[in-house]
């Protein structure tokens, strides 16, 4: 079962969209076109492929906390407005909720 808020991840793009509901995935991705290298991380890590018809399945992979944090420290490289030494978080959780602030 997915624990939102979760970010999603396009192939080939280090920027990360937040979405903090089903509602949200919904709405944001109801356009795109996905890869099979596109996926939902949740706030406990696991991640999620995207079928076409927009169903989330669970996938074997789950990423810990260093690696959501290197995700938004890059997602953050790519706009450059935030210094990367002072991203840091202590869980998933924390990682994906501090995303929520681009989404308003």
């Amino acid at each position: 079962m997915v624990v939102w808020p979760c970010l999603l991840t396009l192939e080939g793009d280090d920027e990360l969209i937040y979405l903090a509901e089903n509602h949200d995935f919904m709405t944001e991705c109801k356009e795109l076109i996905f890869t099979d290298d596109d996926y939902i991380i949740d706030s406990t890590g696991q991640c999620y492929l995207i079928e076409p018809n927009l169903n989330l399945y669970q996938s074997e992979q789950c990423l810990s906390t260093e690696k959501v944090t290197d995700l938004i420290r890059l997602h953050e490289f790519s706009k450059a407005q935030v210094c990367l030494t002072k991203i840091y978080f202590l869980s998933v959780e924390e990682a994906v909720k501090s995303m929520a602030y681009e989404a308003k």
